[in-house]
């Protein structure tokens, strides 16, 4: 199991798919997400053919946070030239956890990545 976290404090736990299949097929058939997952190499994200609304962090390569959204089922989301890393956790989460950019995030646990 993988962990979340911030300054040392655990926000979620975390998903690492490693295969380019398991990157493509994300959040795809699911109808939610305990914790969060993290698609590194990414620069984008889709929510065609999702059952509910994610919230969105764009990473650079050292995880620190470059920008964050809400996306709606349905979208496309443009690229993000400078990420590496997209961290997708269901809507409304990045609120109750107070994840903003300009924050650095860190990866713990047997699956780090």
């Amino acid at each position: 199991m993988a962990w979340l976290l911030r300054d040392g404090d655990v926000l979620a736990s975390l998903e690492l798919p490693t295969s380019a299949g398991g990157r493509t097929r994300g959040l795809l058939g699911r109808d939610q997400l305990e914790g969060a997952i993290l698609l590194r190499p990414a620069l984008s994200v889709h929510t065609l053919g999702m059952r509910f609304p994610i919230d969105v962090a764009y990473c650079d390569r050292d995880l620190v946070v470059l920008e964050t959204v809400t996306m709606a089922r349905g979208r496309i989301g443009r690229p993000r030239l400078r990420a590496r890393a997209v961290l997708e956790a269901e809507a409304g989460r990045f609120a109750h956890w107070d994840l903003r950019p300009g924050q650095q995030l860190e990866v713990r646990g047997d699956d780090e990545g």
